[in-house]
C-alpha cells in the first residue's frame, strides 16, 4: 500500500506542477496557478504521513520507508529549485518570456553553481537520513533496515563532493593566461 502511496504523491507531484503552470500562463491565471504550486509540497507531507501510518500500524522499517525518505528529502533540497526552473521554462514557453539563462559551463559562477548544488544534496541527505532514523526509531525495532539504502546514497554525496568541488580547483582558461602574460 504505501509503494501505491509513494508513486501516488509522485505523479502528483509533477501533475501539480504542470497544472500549476499551465494554469498559470495559458490560462493566464496566476493567482490560482500559484495556488495549485502551493499543493506541490503537500505531497511530500502525505507520504510522510503515510510512512508514519504505516510504521504507526505494525509496519516493519523497509526499503519502501527508505524510499519515501529519499523523495520527501529530494523534494526538500531541490524542490524550490525545481520549481524555479520549470516556471523559467513555462513563462518562456507559455508566456512569451525571454528563454532562461543557460547556466555556465566553465569559471567561477560554475564553481559557486556546483557548490550550491551540493549543498542542496547535503540538506536531502540530512532531511532523509534523519526521517529513515527516525522512521526506524517509532518503529521500535531499528533502524537498520530503514537505513540500507544510506549507505549507497553517502557514497553518492561524497563522489558529488568531490565532483562539485574541483570546479571551484580549475585554473583560468589557456586564452585568458596568454591574454594576461601579454
Amino acid at each position: 500500500m504505501l509503494i501505491a502511496v509513494i508513486a501516488a504523491c509522485e505523479i502528483g507531484f509533477w501533475v501539480l506542477l504542470a497544472a500549476g503552470m499551465v494554469t498559470r500562463y495559458l490560462l493566464r491565471q496566476p493567482k490560482a496557478g500559484l495556488v495549485l504550486l502551493a499543493g506541490v509540497p503537500l505531497v511530500d507531507v502525505v507520504m510522510l504521513v503515510a510512512s508514519v501510518l504505516d510504521i504507526h500500524r505494525g509496519g516493519e522499517p523497509a526499503f519502501k520507508h527508505s524510499l519515501a525518505a529519499i523523495f520527501i528529502g529530494v523534494s526538500v533540497g531541490f524542490g524550490h529549485q525545481t520549481l524555479k526552473w520549470a516556471d523559467g521554462w513555462a513563462a518562456h514557453y507559455m508566456g512569451g518570456a525571454p528563454r532562461p539563462v543557460k547556466p555556465p559551463k566553465k569559471g567561477p559562477e560554475r564553481a559557486r553553481r556546483e557548490r550550491a548544488g551540493w549543498f542542496r544534496h547535503l540538506l536531502a541527505y540530512a532531511v532523509g537520513v534523519g526521517i529513515m532514523v527516525g522512521l526506524g526509531l517509532l518503529s521500535g525495532r531499528g533502524y537498520d533496515a530503514a537505513l540500507g539504502p544510506a549507505w549507497t546514497w553517502t557514497i553518492v554525496l561524497v563522489i558529488d563532493a568531490i565532483v562539485s568541488f574541483s570546479y571551484s580547483f580549475e585554473g583560468a582558461e589557456p586564452e585568458a593566461r596568454e591574454k594576461q602574460s601579454v
